[in-house]
């Protein structure tokens, strides 16, 4: 089980069993069971997909629902930025350990996997934009070259 908590300071758990992945396949049709299935494999859509992601966290989270006296809109409007990244981390280490305690520890390497490479696709972004000239941009656009070009990859040098 893991937990974390919401931006109205009420603490959830996390925990993935057969009777919590049996329900989100009959609410939602998503196998948690299965997280390499699928074109793109589930993995990748939930760590991509925000809306499929908060979805599956509020129907495992359904049954604490009553226990913290909130509906499904309260839960989701107390899901910010920094929420959404927390429960999706304790959801990650909760199917790890799953998987682990299963003895399937391809899917729990594939999910772990699954979070180095969201962690190292945000930082090759956020190098990518760090690198952008916003002066040059701007001036490329004002002498009529395409903003593509004056953009290009800062690593580039031909560029």
């Amino acid at each position: 089980m893991k937990t974390f908590t919401d931006a109205g300071g009420r603490t959830w758990t996390i925990t993935l069993t057969l009777g919590t992945a049996m329900h989100v396949k009959a609410k939602l049709g998503v196998d948690l069971l299965q997280p390499e299935t699928g074109d793109p494999p589930l993995l990748t859509r939930l760590g991509t997909d925000e809306m499929l992601l908060g979805e599956v966290l509020c129907a495992m989270l359904e049954s604490q629902f009553e226990k913290n006296n909130v509906s499904a809109e309260d839960v989701q409007a107390s899901f910010d930025g920094q929420t959404l990244l927390a429960a999706q981390k304790a959801f990650y280490e909760e199917m790890i350990d799953f998987f682990r305690s299963r003895g399937r520890n391809d899917r729990a390497k594939a999910v772990a996997k699954q979070m180095a490479m969201i962690d190292a696709a945000i930082e090759a972004i956020e190098t990518r934009i760090d690198g952008i000239d916003i002066d040059k941009t701007i001036a490329g656009v004002m002498s009529g070259e395409s903003p593509e070009a004056s953009a290009s990859d800062p690593t580039d040098s031909a560029g």
